[in-house]
């Protein structure tokens, strides 16, 4: 017998549809049974990769007593973090100010209101049982503590939304903004937290933090010097050489447990290969190293062949979790190998080729097994015939195993991240073939989840389970990755109508989503559901943020299109958090990135005509202040009073003389880029 998941559209939620627990989705159905009984609500949040979900799931919510006990004492809610990273926020940041940690599964305990007064991550069944039983009993017994909990959780969850540009009147707007010296100060604070030895900043556990080394990239292109090129070399080798990258399959897992990047969390998601594909092209092509750009180029087959919809669209996910020759459900299970099972694959004259190069041993480097890796030989990356034979036929073998299970809905944000990279990559590395990928995603967000009965109605998840089904309202965050990803692809392809549409989504945004009493993107719209706090999502975690993200694709669609109001938007947002972000710079990672493009200047540059040469001169570069326009025009300064067949290149549409062939227009772009330049 199923329960209301059954009737949801996302996998995770779908997973918990045999439960024995009585589950709710979020929704004023819950609520309204909370009311009616007097009961608390227990509310469950995870996502589908996540290891200890799957863990707390068997554990807790499989079990006839543990389920009978929930459904005894509480109204109970299951949501996807993904599909509602707005309910997911308030409540983690609940459950961090009581706990001092977050983490998924998350668990809340909230009255009927929707007010937190209890929570915590992962409890195994003998502690939730007493968990359980003892915020009854305070529910019942104790309500003026429970009371007065709720009252100081509630001031901490609406600080995002309280936070106000307080320069005073004493600094113009300009001079509010974030500018070098934040900058700089911004880059010592990251070199003090490098780990020297094996990159990436702070200790185990380890994530990417390619926000971070994506901003380094830009000020080193600014200012050479061998710290920060010590911090990118080391960094991307070394999450290149470890376990967290797949050496077999490409992509990257989510996060190292160690400090060497050996030991991956193995779930692969969908934002993690938009952004370290993203840094490791910009790496390779500005500092031409042929190594990570084959890291970004295998990371973005791994997501064209594992996580593609046939009409365009990405899924999500590949769960940490795949089913052993047992039938048990084993973390990493699909990646690690003893090393009699890599002799068994291969023919003879590769064995030692490939025990060599993955450094497979007896004793193995993880739970007696192997994690395939190039640990001992950092950056040697580039693989040569018999190492490329090894590889495609220990791969093949690989997917003859159970694989990891799969999260097929397709989000919005996410997929606007993705579209922004592939048809970055395609244009920088010539590939059409990807090209052609990043337009049919484009083509699909746009008609799956932009669009409804002729409106600009959009939606964050999509999802095919018979008839396909677009749910819950777009975010601040969705909205400002499309127009990203959009601006992007127009750039890409020269179709003006991707402007058309990035000038939409982004009219939508400040129209619907921005605060106009102190700036900045909320999280949710005007017309949304009304949660107990409005938040602003300000910080870039795992992502960016939806305002570092409105920021940067603000300015890049002003530039392109002349209207001012997008880069006054962007403007207001840097005043906003400019006092936060230089305070703490390794949460704003994007938002600083964002700034140095405001604090050097656009360039704009405009190919007029067919100059497909042009084109090709302009993409062999990665110029991270550049914008461009070829192909077809569109209304905007850019193409204004331009004739055919030249490269022009201009500063707020200042520009230097049309340059006709490759050499000129080369040396156009390197005097326009002098930061002394007007």
């Amino acid at each position: 017998m199923t329960n209301r998941l059954s009737h949801e559209i996302s996998p995770y939620l779908r997973q918990h549809r045999d439960n024995p627990v009585d589950w709710f989705p979020w929704g004023d159905e819950a609520f309204a049974l909370a009311r009616a009984t007097g009961k608390p609500i227990l509310l469950s949040v995870g996502y589908s990769a996540c290891h200890w979900c799957h863990v707390m799931a068997h554990e807790c919510f499989e079990d006839i007593e543990t389920a009978s006990l929930m459904n005894e004492l509480f109204v109970n809610i299951k949501v996807d973090r993904e599909e509602r990273p707005d309910v997911d926020a308030i409540y983690m940041d609940a459950v961090q100010a009581m706990t001092g940690r977050g983490g998924w599964p998350m668990t809340v305990f909230l009255t009927p209101d929707a007010k937190p007064f209890y929570g915590g991550t992962y409890f195994p069944k003998p502690t939730f049982i007493q968990l359980m039983n003892a915020i009854v009993d305070a529910w019942h017994n104790r309500r003026d503590d429970i009371e007065s909990n709720i009252e100081a959780l509630m001031q901490s969850l609406s600080r995002t939304s309280r936070i106000t540009n307080n320069t005073g009147n004493t600094q113009s707007p300009q001079s509010a903004l974030i500018g070098q010296q934040q900058l700089n100060a911004a880059v010592e604070q990251m070199l003090k937290t490098f780990d020297a030895d094996w990159g990436g900043f702070g200790s185990a556990p380890k994530f990417p933090s390619t926000m971070n080394l994506d901003l380094l990239l830009r000020v080193y292109l600014d200012n050479p010097n061998a710290e920060l090129l010590q911090i990118l070399t080391t960094s991307l080798d070394a999450m290149a050489s470890g376990g967290m990258y797949d050496h077999l399959g490409g992509g990257f897992a989510r996060y190292s447990v160690d400090a060497q990047w050996l030991v991956p969390h193995f779930e692969k998601m969908l934002y993690d290969q938009a952004l370290l594909a993203r840094v490791y092209l910009h790496a390779g092509v500005a500092l031409n190293e042929p190594r990570w750009l084959q890291i970004a180029s295998e990371t973005i087959d791994y997501v064209l062949r594992e996580l593609s919809h046939p009409d365009g669209g990405f899924f999500c996910a590949q769960d940490a979790d795949s089913v052993d020759e047992q039938g048990h459900s084993v973390e990493g299970h699909f990646y690690v190998w003893s090393r009699q099972q890599v002799v068994d694959t291969l023919p003879q004259d590769l064995h030692e080729v490939a025990l060599e190069w993955y450094e497979v041993t007896e004793a193995g480097n993880f739970e007696g097994s192997n994690i395939l890796s190039r640990l001992h030989h950092r950056g040697d990356l580039k693989r040569n015939s018999a190492v490329e034979r090894a590889r495609a036929l220990l791969l093949e073998s690989r997917n003859t195993r159970s694989k990891p299970g799969l999260d097929d809905k397709i989000l919005t944000e996410w997929n606007g991240m993705m579209l922004a990279t592939l048809a970055e990559a395609a244009a920088l590395l010539q590939r059409p073939d990807w090209l052609a990928a990043a337009v049919k995603n484009g083509e699909f967000l746009i008609n799956q989840l932009c669009t409804e009965s002729g409106s600009t109605t959009i939606k964050r998840s999509w999802h095919q389970d018979g008839n396909p089904q677009a749910q819950h309202a777009a975010l601040g965050a969705d909205l400002a990755q499309l127009v990203d990803g959009f601006t992007r692809l127009a750039e890409a392809t020269g179709q003006a109508s991707w402007i058309t549409h990035a000038k939409t989504i982004a009219n939508k945004l400040l129209s619907d989503y921005w605060d106009v009493e102190n700036g900045g993107i909320f999280t949710t719209a005007h017309d949304g559901e009304q949660l107990i706090v409005r938040q602003k999502d300000l910080m870039d975690n795992a992502t960016p943020s939806a305002n570092s993200t409105a920021a940067f694709a603000l300015y890049r669609l002003g530039a392109l299109t002349g209207e001012e109001r997008y880069a006054q938007h962007a403007d207001q947002i840097s005043q906003l958090l400019s006092h936060i972000a230089t305070s703490a710079p390794t949460a704003f990672g994007n938002l600083l990135s964002a700034a140095h493009l405001r604090h050097r200047g656009v360039v704009e540059v405009a190919i007029t005509g067919n100059r497909p040469d042009l084109v090709a001169q302009l993409h062999k570069q990665w110029l991270p202040t550049v914008v461009s326009a070829w192909g077809e025009r569109y209304d905007s300064p850019i193409w204004h009073d331009r004739n055919d067949d030249f490269a022009y290149v201009c500063r707020q549409y200042s520009c230097m003389a049309p340059a006709h062939d490759a050499k000129s227009f080369d040396e156009a772009i390197r005097d326009a880029l002098q930061p002394d330049r007007g």
